[in-house]
Order: C-alpha cells, then sequence, then structure tokens
C-alpha cells in the first residue's frame, strides 16, 4: 500500500503496454500524450483546474448573477461539483496510481484512461449548463464516471486478490450513491444535505484510513535519514478503533446531524484522532512542509468531529460543520496528495519549494475562512470573498508549479530524499 511514494517510479510490472485478456491495453504507454501515460497525470491536473474554474464561477454566480448550473441551480451545482466532480479527480488520479503497485498488476495508460477522463470531462461539461442537452441527459452522463472508477478498481483489486483493499470499493460505492441522491434531491428542489453528508464522510473515512498508513511512514522515514531516533507509532490497534470511532461519529452525522448521541459519539472520536495526530510527531517534521502539511491535514480530522459535536448542540452552523471537513481535512489533505504524489512519480525531489508552501498556506487560510464567515455574519461577504481567493490562489499555483511535471517527460536519475 505504501508504494505509492516509496517506488516513486512506474510499478515494477509497468513496461510497454500490453493487451491482456479482456482486450484491454495496460501499461505505461510509450506513445502518445505524457498527460496519459500514467492515472495521476490527467486527473491530478483536471482537478486543480476544477477547483478553479468552479469557484471562480461560484464567486460570479454570488456577485454577478451569472446564471451557472441552469435549472440545476447555482448552489447545487457549486456543490456538487466539489464533491463529485473535483474531489473524484483527485481519488481517481491516486488510486490509478497507487492500486497498481498494490496489486503488482500494469496501470491503466493510453487510450483507456483518455476515455476514462473524458467520461469524467464529458460529466463536468453538461452539468455546467444541463438544460442545452437536457437535465436527465447530464444527470445520467454524470453518473456514469464514479461507477466506471468503481468498476475498473474492484477488477484490479479482485485480480490481484488484495482482498484488504476491498474497502476502497465501499468507499466508492457510497459515493455512487451519494451522487445519485443529490442528483434526485436536486431534481426535487430540495439541497441534497443527506448526500452531500454522506459524500464528505466517505471522503473523511478515506482519509482516516490511508493517512493511518502514510503520514507515520513518510515521516519514519525522513526522521531516519536525519539520524533521529524517537519515531511515529506505526498503525496499530489504537488506529483500527480510532477509525471504527470516526466512522461511527460519521454515520450519525449523515444520518442524524442533530443528535445528542452523535454529538457524544463525535466528542470521543475527536478525542481518539487527537490522540491519533500526537502518535505522529507532527511537530518533528516542521522543517519540512511537504511532510508537515499532512499532519496539518489530518489535524482538521478532529476538528472535524470537534465541530460536529458543537453542531448538535447549536453552536456551530451546519456550513461550518461542513467546511470544516470540506476545505480542511479533505481539500488540504488533497492538495498535499497531489503535490507529493507528483514530485514522486516525476523523478522530483520529495522536498516542498517555496510556490508549494505558498500554495499549502492558501489552502489552510481557505478552511479557516470558509467556516468563520458562517460565525461572522456583519463580514460574512468580506470572509466569503477571501476565503474564495485563497482557494483559487492555493489551487492555481499547483497548476503553475506542477503543471509542467504532469505534462511533461518523467525526469530520471534524481535522488528522492
Amino acid at each position: 500500500m505504501l508504494a505509492l511514494y516509496q517506488n516513486h517510479g512506474a510499478s515494477p510490472m509497468a513496461g510497454p503496454q500490453k493487451r491482456r485478456s479482456g482486450g484491454i491495453p495496460r501499461g505505461l504507454a510509450t506513445t502518445g500524450p505524457v498527460l496519459f501515460s500514467y492515472g495521476f497525470r490527467p486527473f491530478f491536473l483536471g482537478a486543480a483546474l476544477m477547483a478553479i474554474m468552479v469557484m471562480a464561477l461560484w464567486i460570479l454566480a454570488l456577485t454577478c448573477g451569472l446564471p451557472v448550473g441552469g435549472s440545476y441551480g447555482a448552489a447545487h451545482w457549486h456543490a456538487h461539483e466539489m464533491l463529485f466532480g473535483f474531489a473524484p479527480a483527485v481519488v481517481a488520479g491516486f488510486l490509478l496510481t497507487s492500486v497498481p503497485n498494490w496489486t503488482g498488476r500494469l496501470p491503466v495508460s493510453g487510450r483507456p484512461l483518455m476515455a476514462l477522463f473524458g467520461l469524467w470531462v464529458a460529466g463536468r461539461i453538461v452539468l455546467l449548463q444541463p438544460d442545452l442537452s437536457g437535465i436527465g441527459i447530464a444527470i445520467a452522463i454524470d453518473s456514469l464516471f464514479l461507477p466506471a472508477l468503481l468498476l475498473i478498481f474492484a477488477r484490479e483489486i479482485v485480480a490481484g486478490r488484495k482482498w484488504k483493499d476491498l474497502k476502497v470499493l465501499i468507499v466508492l460505492a457510497l459515493l455512487s450513491a451519494a451522487n445519485i441522491g443529490f442528483h434526485v434531491a436536486a431534481l426535487i428542489g430540495e439541497h441534497g444535505g443527506l448526500a452531500q453528508r454522506l459524500a464528505v464522510s466517505a471522503y473523511t473515512v478515506l482519509i482516516m484510513i490511508m493517512g493511518g498508513r502514510i503520514i507515520p511512514s513518510f515521516s519514519r522515514n525522513w526522521l531516519n535519514q536525519r539520524g533521529e531516533k524517537l519515531f511515529p507509532i506505526p498503525f496499530s490497534t489504537f488506529d483500527t478503533v480510532a477509525i471504527a470511532g470516526g466512522a461511527m461519529a460519521l454515520g450519525g452525522w449523515t444520518l442524524l446531524p442533530e443528535s445528542h448521541l452523535t454529538g457524544l459519539i463525535a466528542l470521543v472520536a475527536f478525542g481518539l484522532h487527537i490522540v491519533r495526530l500526537k502518535r505522529w510527531r507532527g511537530h518533528a517534521v516542521f522543517a519540512e512542509k511537504l511532510l508537515f502539511i499532512l499532519h496539518t491535514a489530518y489535524a482538521f480530522i478532529p476538528l472535524g468531529f470537534l465541530a460536529i459535536a458543537l453542531g448538535t448542540q447549536d453552536y456551530l452552523g451546519a456550513n461550518s460543520v461542513l467546511h470544516v471537513l470540506t476545505v480542511g481535512a479533505m481539500a488540504t489533505m488533497m492538495l498535499a496528495v497531489m503535490t507529493r504524489a507528483t514530485r514522486g512519480h516525476t523523478g522530483r525531489v520529495l522536498a516542498g519549494s517555496r510556490t508549494t508552501t505558498f500554495s499549502y498556506a492558501s489552502i489552510l487560510l481557505a478552511a479557516l475562512l470558509r467556516p468563520a464567515a458562517d460565525l461572522m455574519p456583519n463580514h460574512m461577504t468580506t470572509l466569503y470573498a477571501a476565503a474564495g481567493l485563497f482557494w483559487i490562489a492555493a489551487f492555481a499555483l499547483f497548476v503553475v508549479e506542477y503543471g509542467p511535471m504532469l505534462t511533461r517527460v518523467r525526469r530520471v536519475g534524481l535522488a528522492d530524499r
């Protein structure tokens, strides 16, 4: 599972494209655009560009009345495209790159990758103005991507007999169901809060699972290289308990967001994940921002549980609770993974540049300002605008620095650290 970053090149089995049983070309493409030679390339770049576009159009919709989303509704469109447009692209890029390392099978590349990416792009285009194609057709096209991703990974995990990774399929199944549920709610004029919370919960569980594997491992490797003797505590039974507690809290929040029992479970989860984060010794890796951002992003997980608990007591609004998890935990962790994975898989040194550090600072400011906007109604418009601009800055800086890495040939011979 850790091979996504430990093996910074291709999967050990990845060579020129081969045609396996079933007629699907597999392996790293040696011809065609570099962008489609590996899954992280198109989807990370597409996700970053999508993050910028959605926020820019949403700001224009709020300030100038831009009719984005047509009869789907601008607010529904904004929420949907963040949860089911931007975020799945990051997940797709991560899993298309990591699953081959987990299973030892050849990665999806070349034309099949183009087709999958094209399906994702098609969903974004039709939902931008769904009335042009008919809202039913637009929803049908958008609803194809997540199930397609689920089928691809089901095939890979089953063929590779990596049964412990079946939990990834559960997350993708929940996201697929949440996407359809969100569409149904939008069509009948409701906000889709249940579907929205289900999606956020699924992403958060994925972060809890994967974060617990990669964060202490990366931190240990970095500290070991510097001769340190105190290391993060590796994955253990405590982590399993913490994940289970977090999943229970998220389940309660999804189904009964105002229940006092949900608040109590969320407080327990808050405590468990504070302890979990402390066990990883994040302060010891502060000097390397490419590592420290992973710890910082994970800190929004316990903060999210605290926000859920406060929300059940009416101390925090539903939007503030939601954005602690979406902008804080999800977007910050996704940006952290995108930067580290891109550097590792294109042969760059695993060290954060000044531009990367500024992008991290921008997303953290957005993560703090957006929930705060709901708590300060007299300054809400200003804080909304500031959070949106910092969000755009974070992903614009990613595109500027990492876009060339994603679209050019992999560097060879650089020593990662």
